[in-house]
């Protein structure tokens, strides 16, 4: 069987996969309003999305000759998307997003609920808040589920478990990374915005599920550390495309904000390049400015196209990707699965400032 057929069958299981789990979380729950209300809130923020890394893990797993049955990489698959549901709601939660991918956050829609039943905008916010935790949460719960009853041995789980754990710890770190540097205190560095980008992105959308998919696959040590260190590289370039689009990008075609990142002033490596030029005092003042008009920020993306930092993030970004895709190849990754790769962290469709 070709690696892209087995990834094909691996895929078909994961949908049946990620319901059987949310599912079980309710249980021998009593199932009351509330229940209804983040049970549909939690089923609706799974739907829809790239699922990427589900077919990432499927796709180094076959490429590596893996044999695992659909059970166990559906299932492991599974845990890693609802991993990432629950990281995408407490990140809207966080930065404060109703909207994401052109509708209504998880927090968006209890806030849309309590304020459709007339109360204070301030209400409002608090049942905005406890909705989007309390369902991030439940994501997780389901996660950690899925990997507690994989149908293997327990060191296989374990070594799951472990990988999975690891990866929650370098996100969260990341993420508190990032709100950190948006008070403005601090100045990156670089190596420091790059680092942020492999805590917050790479370590569970790229190193993870490759790396569990070579584990699985039952690789050797070398192979494992290979395939780690290509899903770094391939991480950090999709966050530093992502940074891009979210201030060139149109939303129509990204599903997020070109505003958001400027006004919560995002430290990213664009920015920190934009730092030491001396374009920098004009864009000082928009950045960070939770009033920023689009106007303003229009202005700032010709003043960032003009001094290089788009260009210069583009560059690196490129750079990464490429040291991705061959580092990827070294470790044994086969052609079919390569090509995949070179599109998975697409480019983000950018217009002129």
């Amino acid at each position: 069987m070709t690696p892209v057929r087995a990834v094909q069958e691996h895929l078909a299981a994961f949908d049946d996969q990620v319901a059987l789990h949310l599912e079980r979380l309710w249980e021998g729950v009593a199932q009351g309003p509330d229940a209804a209300a983040l049970r549909a809130a939690l089923d609706d923020a799974v739907s829809g999305g790239k699922r990427f890394r589900p077919r990432l893990l499927a796709a180094v797993h076959a490429s590596l000759g893996g044999s695992r049955d659909d059970a166990t990489v559906a299932q492991t698959a599974a845990a890693v998307e609802l991993l990432h549901t629950a990281f995408v709601v407490h990140d809207d939660v966080i930065d404060a997003d109703d909207v994401r991918r052109g509708r209504a956050s998880v927090p968006g829609r209890f806030r849309s609920a309590a304020l459709r039943k007339g109360v204070t905008a301030s209400r409002a916010a608090t049942y905005a808040l406890a909705g989007g935790v309390l369902t991030g949460d439940l994501a997780l719960s389901a996660a950690f589920r899925a990997i507690a009853t994989l149908p293997e041995s327990a060191e296989i789980r374990t070594q799951v478990l472990d990988l999975v754990t690891r990866a929650s710890s370098a996100s969260a770190a990341g993420e508190l990374t990032d709100v950190r540097l948006s008070l403005g205190v601090d100045r990156p560095t670089t190596d420091a915005a790059l680092a942020l980008a492999e805590g917050k992105t790479a370590a569970y959308s790229f190193v993870l599920p490759m790396e569990l998919g070579a584990t699985l696959a039952g690789a050797e040590a070398d192979v494992v550390a290979a395939v780690r260190e290509a899903g770094r590289l391939l991480g950090i370039a999709f966050q530093l495309y992502d940074d891009l689009a979210g201030v060139f990008g149109d939303p129509a075609e990204t599903g997020k904000s070109n505003l958001a990142d400027l006004r919560e002033g995002k430290s990213t490596l664009m920015i920190v390049h934009a730092r030491q030029t001396s374009s920098w005092p004009f864009m000082e003042a928009a950045w960070g400015d939770a009033a920023l008009t689009e106007e303003r920020a229009a202005a700032v993306r010709a003043v960032l196209e003009r001094c290089g930092s788009r260009a210069y993030v583009e560059a690196v970004a490129s750079e990464h990707l490429e040291a991705g895709i061959a580092q990827a190849r070294s470790a044994g990754l086969t052609v079919d699965v390569l090509e995949w790769l070179v599109t998975l962290p697409a480019r983000p469709a950018v217009g002129a400032a």
